[in-house]
């Protein structure tokens, strides 16, 4: 059986302490639930599970907030759910998993989905929580025999990664400056209107208002300005302007099979053709899309030049510059409407929200194969190549 992508919605970001700090996580990813539920009209006994990707799985993410997501929407209390960590790939994970089981057909219609309030729940709190009051550390002891005197460190990979493949402040800066032109430009062309699930927000003053734009974009945003930033580390390459946002968010998308699409009844916006996942090395971490992409397109028995548009992760603006470097991709194909520079990285919501953009940047540039990767925490990386119908 073939997987069919048949509904995609993502929230507009918000900035640490945004327009979206008043949401509770598992409600706000309950209003992608409901926005997928409504742009199919499906009936929710059709919807055999949902998995939901979110890396921070403590405070007001814990408990399987997937479950607590569903009970906080419209669906019924029958429709079963699934919190799952991959890092910083959960989600594009969770459609993976959603493919997967349609494909095998033992189910015909999942929700794969992502939240993550890095507001609410700071990046890492379980793990700070833990050793703070004395119950030790996610690294085992044979994992630093493996890897003696080694801090597993995304900001460590991502200064790795420049000096590896030799990328310079310069380029990094330009590449960031880049992200947020980009994404200014699809903002005022309305291309993420269709994408966007409007929330409702209270502003400092009281005053209620939808929350439709990407709140991370700096619209007043100059190469100059992005140059002056200070470095995030004595003798890096790499500043906050050049590395992703935190970023509060909820996206998701519907996968079926064609006896899903026949009780649907509706018409799929895309197949999804290849999945691959793979790891690598865990200290330099960041750098894996590089060799799971060329495996993926081996496997896929296509080539780089095949790919209308692509989707990197931009964690930090070395992981798709040296990804560039070494797939030799056309880099006017990727990342067409910015990245998580500008628009933000709510973690575990990311896969899907990458998704959907992709999605509609292919509907809306009538392009047919899309390719999304993104690096993960531990030295993983997913990739997805899909077909727009």
């Amino acid at each position: 059986m073939e997987a069919y992508i048949v509904a995609a919605a993502r929230t507009a970001g918000g900035r640490r302490d945004g327009r979206l700090r008043g949401w509770h996580p598992a409600a706000l990813a309950g209003q992608v639930l409901d926005e997928l539920m409504a742009r199919t009209g499906a009936d929710p006994a059709l919807i055999d599970d949902v998995i939901m990707g979110c890396v921070s799985q403590a405070g007001e993410q814990s408990v399987n907030v997937a479950r607590n997501a569903v009970l906080s929407s419209k669906l019924p209390e029958s429709v079963p759910a699934t919190s799952i960590d991959r890092q910083c790939g959960s989600s594009q994970q969770a459609l993976h998993f959603a493919a997967q089981a349609v494909m095998s057909g033992t189910m015909d219609c999942v929700i794969a989905s992502g939240v993550e309030s890095m507001t609410r729940v700071p990046m890492g709190l379980a793990a700070s929580l833990a050793a703070k009051n004395g119950f030790g550390s996610p690294y085992s002891p044979a994992m630093a025999e493996r890897y003696p005197n080694i801090q597993f460190s995304q900001f460590t990979g991502a200064e790795m990664m420049a000096r590896k493949y030799d990328l310079s402040r310069e380029q990094l800066d330009a590449f960031a400056y880049d992200s947020h032109r980009k994404a200014i430009a699809a903002t005022k062309g309305g291309l993420f209107e269709q994408e966007i699930l409007p929330v409702e927000v209270e502003m400092p003053d009281g005053v209620r208002q939808m929350h439709v734009t990407d709140e991370g974009i700096r619209f007043e945003a100059t190469l100059e300005s992005i140059s002056q930033v200070k470095l995030l580390a004595e003798g890096g390459r790499l500043t906050a302007a050049s590395s992703s946002q935190i970023c509060d968010g909820a996206s998701g998308v519907m996968v079926v099979n064609e006896r899903g699409l026949k009780a649907l009844g509706v018409e799929p916006m895309a197949r999804v053709h290849h999945l691959t996942v793979t790891g690598s090395d865990p200290v330099i971490m960041l750098e894996t899309p590089i060799p799971a992409t060329k495996l993926a397109l081996k496997r896929a028995g296509m080539s780089v030049e095949d790919i209308d548009l692509f989707e990197v992760n931009e964690a930090f603006a070395s992981v798709p510059l040296a990804w560039l470097k070494e797939t030799g991709a056309d880099p006017d194909r990727l990342n067409v409407n910015g990245g998580a520079i500008a628009l933000g990285h709510p973690l575990g919501a990311s896969g899907t929200k990458l998704m959907t953009t992709l999605l509609y940047a292919l509907k809306n540039r009538g392009k047919r194969w899309g390719l999304q990767t993104m690096c993960e925490g531990g030295g993983l990386a997913n990739v997805t190549i899909i077909e727009r119908l």
